[in-house]
């Protein structure tokens, strides 16, 4: 499988390893980035990454809620330009405002819905390229509710109220008063905004990413020479590790670096007299999971690298 100068740029990226291992574990991963990820990982030359937030998408997340629901979208444009224009904006917020009143879950729905102004958010899209000279996409949604508690929105980063590059939502489920859910849910969402949770708990991780840590760490292990049954406890604990690190409620809170989330809720559950759930969140952090497209920094890959 053959592999780019771009390639090599978005491993490095990605990765944080350095140009010339990246051109090596492309060329020993026969160009399989994913492999070539992992490979690296294993030998530890990158950090033990979550997601990459370094992409070149652009473009905006909006939050709203209603009552007990809410739903975060992301819209993204070409350029950060773009992300400020009033037009777009506006786009975004009445867009979000949308998916909220209609419930739509795909795109495509919600594309489909009547825009405030008149026609569908389809048309309204459409009518933003032709004006604004630039390609829009509204790439994804997600709902969150609960049946009583509140849902909070916080926004990291904002551009405008509800607007911003990271968005967050926190579901409490509880019979306790706004004046205890809305400030546990503002912390409880700074915190998911800072720490990238992939899921609330360790039983909701994907089970293929999962797998993965496990290869990364048997190979690691093996490399140790320990006896078999010594790797054996090795991999099982840098799994367990990597899902409490990854999981919401597991997490060690941000703000004291020593409570796991569960128990911060627990706490504030108890002092409230009555119990609290986090019961689910969305954070959609603009651009994650978008390759970035080649820029001149790839010429300069090229030129050390030895690639086209």
């Amino acid at each position: 499988m053959a592999y780019t100068a771009a390639d090599v740029k978005n491993l490095r990226e990605r990765t944080g390893a350095g140009m010339m291992d990246c051109k090596k574990a492309l060329d020993e991963s026969g160009g399989d980035f994913e492999a070539a990820v992992d490979a690296l990982r294993a030998k530890g030359l990158a950090a033990a990454a979550k997601k990459s937030s370094r992409t070149a998408a652009e473009g905006l997340v909006g939050v709203a809620v209603s009552g007990t629901k809410g739903v975060a979208v992301e819209v993204n444009s070409e350029t950060d330009f773009v992300a400020k224009n009033d037009q777009f904006q506006d786009f975004v917020r009445k867009t979000t405002e949308v998916a909220l009143a209609t419930g739509a879950t795909e795109v495509e729905a919600l594309k489909a819905a009547a825009y405030p102004d008149g026609g569908t958010v389809a048309d309204k899209l459409t009518n933003n390229v032709a004006t604004i000279g630039e390609n829009q996409q509204v790439r994804r949604i997600k709902h969150v509710a609960v049946s009583s508690g509140v849902v909070v929105p916080y926004m990291h980063n904002a551009a405008a109220p509800n607007l911003g590059k990271i968005g967050v939502l926190v579901a409490l489920e509880s019979e306790a008063g706004a004046d205890v859910l809305e400030p546990l849910g503002k912390q409880i969402a700074m915190h998911i905004a800072a720490a990238f949770p992939l899921a609330l708990s360790a039983d909701d991780l994907d089970p293929e990413l999962l797998a993965r840590e496990r290869k990364i760490a048997a190979e690691k292990a093996a490399e140790s020479g320990k006896p078999a049954e010594v790797q054996a406890k090795m991999v099982d604990g840098a799994v367990a590790k990597y899902a409490k690190e990854n999981a919401l409620l597991s997490q060690l809170f941000v703000m004291d670096n020593k409570t796991p989330i569960a128990e911060v809720v627990a706490q504030a559950g108890k002092a409230a007299g009555t119990k609290i759930t986090l019961v689910d969140y969305v954070r959609f952090q603009l651009g994650e999971g978008i390759e970035k497209e080649e820029s001149d920094f790839a010429a300069e890959v090229a030129a050390a690298a030895g690639l086209k």
